[in-house]
């Protein structure tokens, strides 16, 4: 190894300072930037943790650290390995190897023939239902998800005039769409970056509007998803793709619309990951006066973007900006059952927990929690923000939370029963 290689912070047990120093120095984060990312802390918080001047930080701040480190295994910060606890990466669903496969293959020779593309978009739409209706979708999609996937390759492979294999690549950017929605949070990133580079590339074969605003929606999320050193990504992409769409937009139809919506408040959900307050509100703003151009009872089917969804991305960017009594209030005016897919109101749920969480509320935060537990399991699973608050009561000093918690904690599988 070279003697100026960044040494492994898991390599050798060594003190949870020097390991935090390492993975700060591994992202090219300078502490001002760590501290600020962590809640208000300031760079000579930071140094003087990472020099063991300061004991290691309460779990709640430790849980922050990994998540601005984007820390996959949170043994990789405390030295722990034992007890490795996956923070944004759930467990792996069974269904995973089927459809990893399906995305992997490319069988260019067959003499099946493909079915057609009102066929393919007719189980899409059946796809897209079962998702919203599904306590556990990601088993619902996950069973469609392989013979979808093969035959959308198929239909773009024998597609032979212009038109159709226009309309073929639409369906499959769609079918991959559907195929980052499971993938997503699963321990295999590389996959998921393939299925988001398919879906856009695809999307621009399309050449339709509404594919390439899905496409690019996902493609923002992933960028995002994958830390700080990834936003100016995430704006690109959006940005790009809003200058598209935004001619387009005095005769369009709902869909085109509400992906444009969706992809505004993409913006302000970043900006808000940056704590840059006027500008993540400003965006929320734009895209809610999008929404109200909707029929009240649109909702689309990818995005969620609706008049229903604004209440809950009110809440998600009060959450992002650490505004505790913010969140809280935007959480009191939101209402989760006007949100008719069950992910998507579990999702609401935890954002609404975290928002409780930041005010101080931990109780009312695990009744939160329980009850996006109930509406989607496999949501809340894999959601690495839930596993956060749940693990963090799990050592309150309160019996009756702490019991609370741990039920949960057992429910998430974070726990053994």
């Amino acid at each position: 190894m070279p003697t100026d290689a960044t040494p492994d912070p898991y390599a050798n047990p060594i003190a949870f300072g020097q390991r935090l120093k390492i993975l700060r120095t591994r992202k090219g984060m300078t502490r001002a930037q760590l501290g600020g990312l962590v809640g208000d802390k300031t760079a000579s918080w930071v140094r003087a943790v990472e020099e063991g001047r300061l004991q290691t930080p309460k779990l709640q701040t430790v849980l922050r650290l990994a998540e601005v480190l984007r820390v996959r295994d949170l043994a990789e910060l405390t030295g722990n390995q034992s007890v490795p606890v996956a923070l944004f990466t759930g467990p792996g669903h069974p269904r995973l190897r089927a459809v990893k496969d399906a995305i992997d293959a490319f069988p260019f020779t067959t003499a099946r023939e493909a079915p057609p593309i009102a066929h393919i978009q007719a189980r899409l739409a059946s796809a897209w239902t079962a998702r919203h209706s599904a306590k556990n979708h990601r088993e619902a999609i996950g069973a469609l998800l392989p013979d979808l996937i093969r035959d959308a390759q198929l239909a773009v492979r024998q597609a032979d005039r212009a038109a159709e294999r226009r309309s073929a690549q639409a369906a499959l950017s769609e079918v991959y769409s559907l195929s980052q929605f499971f993938v997503a949070y699963q321990p295999d990133a590389p996959l998921l970056w393939r299925v988001a580079d398919r879906g856009m590339i695809a999307a621009q074969e399309s050449e339709d509007p509404h594919t390439i605003g899905v496409a690019a929606w996902l493609t923002a999320q992933a960028h995002r998803d994958s830390g700080p050193d990834h936003y100016d990504a995430a704006d690109a992409v959006v940005e790009d793709v809003l200058r598209f769409l935004t001619p387009l937009l005095p005769n369009a139809s709902d869909e085109v619309l509400a992906i444009t919506g969706a992809l505004t408040f993409e913006a302000g959900y970043t900006a808000a990951r940056r704590r840059e307050t006027g500008t993540a509100w400003r965006h929320w703003d734009k895209a809610r006066t999008m929404a109200k151009r909707l029929p009240d009872d649109y909702y689309h089917p990818v995005t969620s973007f609706s008049q229903a969804i604004m209440g809950a991305h009110a809440v998600t960017v009060a959450v992002e900006l650490h505004a505790g009594g913010e969140s809280v209030r935007q959480a009191t005016a939101s209402d989760a059952t006007a949100i008719p897919s069950r992910p998507r109101r579990a999702r609401h749920r935890i954002e609404k927990a975290r928002g409780y969480q930041l005010d101080g509320q931990p109780d009312v935060a695990l009744d939160t929690l329980a009850r996006a537990h109930e509406a989607a399991p496999e949501t809340i699973k894999y959601n690495g923000y839930a596993k956060a608050i749940v693990l963090e009561e799990t050592e309150s000093k309160i019996p009756d939370r702490r019991r609370r918690a741990s039920e949960l904690a057992v429910k998430l599988g974070l726990l053994a029963a």
